[in-house]
Protein backbone atom coordinates (compact mmCIF):
# COMPACT_ATOMS: atom_id res chain seq x y z
CA UNK A 1 0.00 0.00 0.00
CA UNK A 2 2.46 2.62 1.17
CA UNK A 3 5.10 3.86 -1.22
CA UNK A 4 7.78 5.89 0.52
CA UNK A 5 11.47 6.51 0.00
CA UNK A 6 14.13 9.03 0.88
CA UNK A 7 14.99 11.46 -1.90
CA UNK A 8 18.53 12.68 -2.62
CA UNK A 9 19.33 15.83 -0.66
CA UNK A 10 20.10 17.92 -3.75
CA UNK A 11 18.32 20.81 -5.53
CA UNK A 12 19.79 20.33 -9.00
CA UNK A 13 16.49 19.38 -10.65
CA UNK A 14 14.86 22.69 -9.73
CA UNK A 15 16.84 25.54 -11.33
CA UNK A 16 16.62 29.14 -10.12
CA UNK A 17 13.64 30.90 -11.63
CA UNK A 18 11.53 27.74 -11.84
CA UNK A 19 8.09 28.76 -13.12
CA UNK A 20 6.06 26.05 -11.36
CA UNK A 21 2.80 27.34 -9.89
CA UNK A 22 3.47 26.61 -6.22
CA UNK A 23 1.14 27.80 -3.48
CA UNK A 24 2.43 27.77 0.09
CA UNK A 25 -0.55 27.46 2.44
CA UNK A 26 0.25 28.80 5.90
CA UNK A 27 -2.42 28.71 8.64
CA UNK A 28 -2.05 31.37 11.33
CA UNK A 29 -3.41 32.05 14.78
CA UNK A 30 -1.64 34.72 16.83
CA UNK A 31 1.50 34.71 14.67
CA UNK A 32 1.93 38.47 14.19
CA UNK A 33 5.46 38.33 15.63
CA UNK A 34 6.58 35.73 13.08
CA UNK A 35 4.60 36.54 9.95
CA UNK A 36 6.61 39.43 8.40
CA UNK A 37 9.85 37.45 8.51
CA UNK A 38 8.20 34.29 7.21
CA UNK A 39 6.45 36.10 4.34
CA UNK A 40 9.70 37.77 3.30
CA UNK A 41 11.59 34.46 3.31
CA UNK A 42 8.93 32.53 1.38
CA UNK A 43 8.52 35.22 -1.27
CA UNK A 44 12.30 35.47 -1.72
CA UNK A 45 12.51 31.87 -2.98
CA UNK A 46 13.69 31.53 -6.61
CA UNK A 47 10.21 30.51 -7.72
CA UNK A 48 8.63 33.47 -9.53
CA UNK A 49 5.20 31.83 -9.84
CA UNK A 50 5.04 30.98 -6.12
CA UNK A 51 2.16 32.38 -4.09
CA UNK A 52 1.86 32.56 -0.31
CA UNK A 53 -1.66 31.99 1.02
CA UNK A 54 -2.29 32.88 4.67
CA UNK A 55 -5.30 31.24 6.33
CA UNK A 56 -6.06 33.23 9.46
CA UNK A 57 -8.57 32.08 12.07
CA UNK A 58 -9.56 35.54 13.37
CA UNK A 59 -6.38 35.95 15.42
CA UNK A 60 -6.97 38.35 18.32
CA UNK A 61 -3.38 39.64 18.05
CA UNK A 62 -4.06 41.21 14.65
CA UNK A 63 -2.32 38.60 12.49
CA UNK A 64 -5.10 38.76 9.89
CA UNK A 65 -4.89 42.53 9.50
CA UNK A 66 -1.10 42.36 9.32
CA UNK A 67 -1.37 39.69 6.63
CA UNK A 68 -3.60 42.00 4.58
CA UNK A 69 -1.00 44.77 4.89
CA UNK A 70 1.79 42.43 3.78
CA UNK A 71 -0.27 41.18 0.84
CA UNK A 72 -0.67 44.76 -0.32
CA UNK A 73 3.04 45.44 0.21
CA UNK A 74 4.03 42.54 -2.06
CA UNK A 75 1.37 43.22 -4.71
CA UNK A 76 2.61 44.15 -8.19
CA UNK A 77 -0.05 45.97 -10.26
CA UNK A 78 -1.23 43.92 -13.22
CA UNK A 79 0.35 40.68 -11.97
CA UNK A 80 -0.99 37.66 -10.09
CA UNK A 81 -0.94 38.42 -6.34
CA UNK A 82 2.18 37.09 -4.66
CA UNK A 83 0.39 36.83 -1.32
CA UNK A 84 -3.29 36.34 -0.51
CA UNK A 85 -5.21 36.07 2.75
CA UNK A 86 -8.15 33.83 3.55
CA UNK A 87 -9.99 35.03 6.66
CA UNK A 88 -11.98 32.47 8.62
CA UNK A 89 -14.47 33.47 11.27
CA UNK A 90 -13.82 30.64 13.71
CA UNK A 91 -10.92 28.60 15.05
CA UNK A 92 -12.04 25.00 14.46
CA UNK A 93 -8.78 23.14 13.95
CA UNK A 94 -5.59 23.13 11.93
CA UNK A 95 -6.95 20.50 9.56
CA UNK A 96 -10.01 22.58 8.66
CA UNK A 97 -7.81 25.62 8.06
CA UNK A 98 -5.61 23.60 5.72
CA UNK A 99 -8.59 22.19 3.84
CA UNK A 100 -9.89 25.72 3.25
CA UNK A 101 -6.53 27.04 2.05
CA UNK A 102 -5.55 24.03 -0.04
CA UNK A 103 -8.99 23.87 -1.68
CA UNK A 104 -8.72 27.52 -2.66
CA UNK A 105 -5.21 26.91 -4.05
CA UNK A 106 -6.54 24.10 -6.23
CA UNK A 107 -9.38 26.30 -7.48
CA UNK A 108 -6.73 28.86 -8.46
CA UNK A 109 -4.93 26.23 -10.55
CA UNK A 110 -1.85 25.59 -8.39
CA UNK A 111 0.37 22.76 -9.65
CA UNK A 112 1.90 22.09 -6.24
CA UNK A 113 0.69 22.96 -2.75
CA UNK A 114 3.01 23.27 0.24
CA UNK A 115 1.96 22.99 3.89
CA UNK A 116 4.14 25.11 6.17
CA UNK A 117 3.96 26.40 9.74
CA UNK A 118 4.11 30.14 10.37
CA UNK A 119 6.32 29.86 13.45
CA UNK A 120 9.69 29.47 11.74
CA UNK A 121 10.14 25.80 12.58
CA UNK A 122 10.22 24.70 8.92
CA UNK A 123 13.25 25.71 6.80
CA UNK A 124 11.86 27.83 3.97
CA UNK A 125 14.76 27.08 1.63
CA UNK A 126 13.83 23.38 1.66
CA UNK A 127 10.79 24.10 -0.54
CA UNK A 128 13.10 24.20 -3.57
CA UNK A 129 14.56 20.79 -2.69
CA UNK A 130 11.10 19.36 -2.12
CA UNK A 131 9.91 20.56 -5.52
CA UNK A 132 12.99 19.03 -7.12
CA UNK A 133 12.31 15.71 -5.38
CA UNK A 134 8.67 15.70 -6.52
CA UNK A 135 9.78 15.99 -10.12
CA UNK A 136 12.79 13.69 -9.96
CA UNK A 137 10.88 10.94 -8.15
CA UNK A 138 7.49 11.48 -9.83
CA UNK A 139 6.05 11.82 -6.32
CA UNK A 140 2.59 12.97 -5.34
CA UNK A 141 3.84 13.82 -1.86
CA UNK A 142 7.19 15.05 -0.56
CA UNK A 143 7.66 15.14 3.21
CA UNK A 144 10.10 17.52 4.88
CA UNK A 145 11.29 14.82 7.24
CA UNK A 146 12.92 14.96 10.65
CA UNK A 147 13.39 11.20 10.79
CA UNK A 148 15.17 10.13 7.61
CA UNK A 149 18.95 10.14 7.39
CA UNK A 150 20.17 13.73 7.60
CA UNK A 151 17.03 14.99 9.36
CA UNK A 152 17.46 16.86 12.64
CA UNK A 153 15.56 18.28 15.61
CA UNK A 154 16.55 21.53 17.28
CA UNK A 155 18.77 20.91 20.30
CA UNK A 156 16.42 23.09 22.37
CA UNK A 157 13.81 20.38 22.24
CA UNK A 158 13.75 18.65 25.61
CA UNK A 159 14.09 14.90 25.97
CA UNK A 160 10.37 14.58 26.76
CA UNK A 161 9.31 16.32 23.52
CA UNK A 162 11.72 14.27 21.43
CA UNK A 163 10.45 11.02 22.92
CA UNK A 164 6.83 12.07 22.50
CA UNK A 165 7.38 13.01 18.85
CA UNK A 166 9.21 9.80 18.04
CA UNK A 167 6.59 7.73 19.84
CA UNK A 168 3.75 9.45 17.96
CA UNK A 169 5.43 8.66 14.65
CA UNK A 170 6.17 5.05 15.56
CA UNK A 171 2.64 4.53 16.87
CA UNK A 172 0.90 5.96 13.79
CA UNK A 173 3.20 4.08 11.41
CA UNK A 174 2.64 0.79 13.22
CA UNK A 175 -1.15 1.15 13.36
CA UNK A 176 -1.43 2.16 9.70
CA UNK A 177 1.36 0.03 8.26
CA UNK A 178 3.00 3.10 6.72
CA UNK A 179 6.56 3.34 5.38
CA UNK A 180 6.66 7.13 5.83
CA UNK A 181 9.23 7.78 8.54
CA UNK A 182 7.81 11.18 9.52
CA UNK A 183 4.10 10.56 9.08
CA UNK A 184 3.16 13.32 11.55
CA UNK A 185 5.23 15.95 9.70
CA UNK A 186 3.55 19.28 9.02
CA UNK A 187 5.95 20.38 6.25
CA UNK A 188 4.74 18.72 3.03
CA UNK A 189 4.60 19.38 -0.69
CA UNK A 190 1.71 17.89 -2.68
CA UNK A 191 0.97 17.63 -6.36
CA UNK A 192 -2.42 19.07 -7.28
CA UNK A 193 -3.37 15.76 -8.89
CA UNK A 194 -2.83 13.90 -5.60
CA UNK A 195 -4.93 16.35 -3.60
CA UNK A 196 -7.76 16.19 -6.13
CA UNK A 197 -7.66 12.41 -6.06
CA UNK A 198 -7.93 12.36 -2.25
CA UNK A 199 -10.83 14.86 -2.22
CA UNK A 200 -10.03 17.14 0.69
CA UNK A 201 -13.71 17.61 1.55
CA UNK A 202 -13.94 13.96 2.69
CA UNK A 203 -11.23 14.23 5.36
CA UNK A 204 -12.41 13.77 8.95
CA UNK A 205 -9.54 15.10 11.07
CA UNK A 206 -9.82 18.63 12.42
CA UNK A 207 -6.55 18.97 14.34
CA UNK A 208 -2.92 17.92 13.94
CA UNK A 209 -3.96 14.36 13.04
CA UNK A 210 -4.96 15.84 9.68
CA UNK A 211 -1.28 15.40 8.76
CA UNK A 212 -1.49 11.64 9.34
CA UNK A 213 -4.85 11.13 7.65
CA UNK A 214 -3.85 13.02 4.50
CA UNK A 215 -0.64 11.03 4.04
CA UNK A 216 -2.40 7.75 4.77
CA UNK A 217 -5.15 8.47 2.26
CA UNK A 218 -2.63 9.48 -0.40
CA UNK A 219 -0.49 6.35 -0.12
CA UNK A 220 -3.55 4.09 0.06
CA UNK A 221 -4.65 5.61 -3.23
CA UNK A 222 -1.30 4.61 -4.75
CA UNK A 223 0.49 7.97 -4.79
CA UNK A 224 4.25 7.86 -4.30
CA UNK A 225 5.67 9.55 -1.19
CA UNK A 226 9.30 10.54 -0.76
CA UNK A 227 11.04 12.22 2.17
CA UNK A 228 13.77 14.85 2.14
CA UNK A 229 15.72 15.60 5.33
CA UNK A 230 15.18 18.89 7.11
CA UNK A 231 16.31 20.48 10.34
CA UNK A 232 13.24 21.24 12.46
CA UNK A 233 13.78 24.39 14.52
CA UNK A 234 12.18 25.51 17.75
CA UNK A 235 9.50 28.14 17.05
CA UNK A 236 10.94 31.66 16.89
CA UNK A 237 8.21 33.56 18.77
CA UNK A 238 4.97 32.70 20.57
CA UNK A 239 3.62 29.52 22.10
CA UNK A 240 2.80 26.09 20.69
CA UNK A 241 -0.85 25.43 19.76
CA UNK A 242 -0.66 21.74 20.76
CA UNK A 243 -3.28 20.95 23.42
CA UNK A 244 -4.29 17.83 25.34
CA UNK A 245 -7.38 17.58 23.11
CA UNK A 246 -5.28 17.53 19.93
CA UNK A 247 -2.99 14.91 21.46
CA UNK A 248 -5.98 12.67 22.16
CA UNK A 249 -7.26 13.15 18.62
CA UNK A 250 -3.83 12.28 17.26
CA UNK A 251 -3.90 9.03 19.22
CA UNK A 252 -7.41 8.03 18.15
CA UNK A 253 -7.35 8.92 14.45
CA UNK A 254 -4.88 6.20 13.33
CA UNK A 255 -7.05 3.57 15.06
CA UNK A 256 -10.17 4.93 13.39
CA UNK A 257 -8.50 4.95 9.97
CA UNK A 258 -7.27 1.38 10.44
CA UNK A 259 -10.71 0.15 11.51
CA UNK A 260 -12.39 1.68 8.46
CA UNK A 261 -10.26 -0.21 5.94
CA UNK A 262 -7.55 -2.77 5.26
CA UNK A 263 -3.88 -1.90 5.13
Amino acid sequence: MSQSSAAPDTPENTPPGDAARVTVVMPTYNEAANLPRMAEAVLALPLPALQLKIVDDSSPDGTGELADELAEKYRVPGERPRMTVLHRTEKDGLGRAYVAGMSEALEEDAEFVVQMDADGSHPVEAVVRMLAAARAEDAGLVVGSRYVEGGQLDEEWGRHRVLLSRFANAYARAVLGSDIRDITAGFNLWSAATLRDIDLTTLDSAGYSFQVELKYRATRAGHRAVEVPIRFEERTEGASKMTLRTQWESALVPLRLRMRGDR
